[in-house]
């Protein structure tokens, strides 16, 4: 039922489209800058133009290729499909700049429609739902002009679309502030790692000098599952997968998968203090991410047959909660990455790991830095969780302020 004031239009009745260029590179012609699909982030407004890239094109420019002010701009192509459909909008175009041809511009062309107002309706879950729906299907491989300009929205008078996007606007302004408050927590974070982790920066209290070792003198390395047919997955004991390893510096303990193993059957068990290391990926970056169980269990755990274990001799020689932090350390993981090999897949070799040199406080000090470093992911983590709130209470009310559910006080004298 439409709202009292309000009207369903189709888009194609307010905007017009326009699919992206393209783009011939040529090392002679004019040079513009071009927004593709890498720079569609979660957050809805184009920020800054400064990570735009830059190319010089063959072909002259026009002006009706150009973006505008008040300009809407939709992913048509990727081959991540919960890209396409995904919205970016350009308040105020202060430069000349282009757009793909992966992307679809829309432009509103109606006097009783507010570009601001379409943009917060583009990016609803009412605007997701149109796009599958009207593509045929949950996951589309391509938008279309057609697919946009049938999609209906209903559209309140100007001023109550002015107010709703005045309200949606200050959610908007809380969500950026966080975003940035949550980068500046990781980048200081990443900065105290890599003065503590080497010993560029000393705690006060702490003096004398780090010993240099060999990884393979603190402990010995294991294998992870053998033998395993796909029949034995889904019941029985429990084992660390390869994304729990992958994903974070610490195990997490609710997040096990099982494995059916026989009587008198011979596997490597996981225990407190071990640092669990991934053997491959696609990218040498990405090789050889380490994770550490930093809980007692009082069960069996098991390791999927993907990752390789390494125990410590002494946990008073490698503390597990800063072995954490060292491991993935940006030292460390430059180091690890380095001994990646192979093309199209890499690996990692145990023998190699652990012919590695780490440098190493003493017990007190590693325990002093791993608790500065663990004050830092407890700030991290409040800041992620209330951006998660933040984000789903303003998807709350977009839902209800888009659909006239919940109407908005308009001060016709103000306006």
């Amino acid at each position: 039922m439409v709202p009292e004031g309000w009207i369903y239009t189709a888009l194609s009745k307010v905007m017009e489209f326009k699919n992206g260029l393209n783009f011939t590179k040529s090392d002679q012609g004019e040079e513009i800058k071009i927004v593709g699909v890498s720079n569609f982030k979660d957050y809805s407004e184009l920020r800054s133009t400064e990570h735009l890239a830059v190319v010089r094109v063959a072909q002259s420019i026009r002006d009706g290729e150009l973006l505008k002010d008040g300009d809407l701009l939709f992913v048509r192509s990727n081959g991540n499909k919960d890209l396409i459909g995904r919205c970016l909008f350009f308040p105020e175009v202060r430069e000349r700049i282009a757009y793909s041809g992966f992307t679809i511009r829309g432009r509103v062309n109606d006097t009783n429609l507010l570009p601001e107002y379409l943009s917060n309706v583009a990016r609803s879950p009412i605007m997701k739902q149109q796009i599958s729906r009207n593509g045929g299907g949950t996951n589309i491989s391509n938008l279309s002009q057609q697919i946009l300009g049938d999609i209906s929205v209903a559209l309140p008078p100007l001023l109550e679309q002015r107010r709703i996007t005045q309200i949606l606007s200050t959610w908007d302004q809380a969500i950026t502030a966080t975003e940035r408050l949550l980068e500046n927590s990781q980048q200081r974070k990443k900065g105290l790692m890599q003065q503590l982790l080497t010993g560029k920066k000393r705690l006060p209290g702490f003096e004398g000098e780090w010993r240099t070792v060999e990884l393979g003198s603190l402990g010995s390395t294991y294998s992870g599952l053998s033998g395993k047919t796909k029949e034995d997955f889904g019941v029985g004991e429990p084992f660390v997968t390869y994304m729990g390893v992958f994903s974070d510096g610490a195990i997490k303990t609710d997040r096990f998968d099982y494995v059916r193993l026989s009587e008198g059957e011979s596997q490597h068990k996981v225990q407190y203090g071990d640092i669990l290391f991934t053997t491959s990926s696609e990218t040498p970056e990405e090789v050889g991410m380490a994770s550490v169980l930093l809980e007692d269990l009082p069960y069996d755990l098991y390791l999927n047959s993907f990752c390789f274990g390494f125990r410590p001799n002494s946990l008073e020689e490698l503390v597990p909660e800063y072995a954490k932090f060292l491991f993935r350390g940006e030292e460390m993981r430059r180091r690890i990455s380095a001994l990646a090999q192979g093309a199209t897949r890499y690996n990692l070799s145990k023998k190699q790991l652990v012919k590695l040199d780490v440098l190493l406080p003493g017990k007190a000090e590693q325990a002093a830095i791993s608790q500065i470093l663990t004050t830092s992911d407890m700030e991290i983590s409040a800041v992620k969780h209330r951006l998660v709130y933040l984000r789903e209470e303003k998807k709350a009310l977009m839902q209800q302020l888009l659909t006239g559910k919940r109407r908005v006080q308009v001060d016709t004298e103000a306006a």
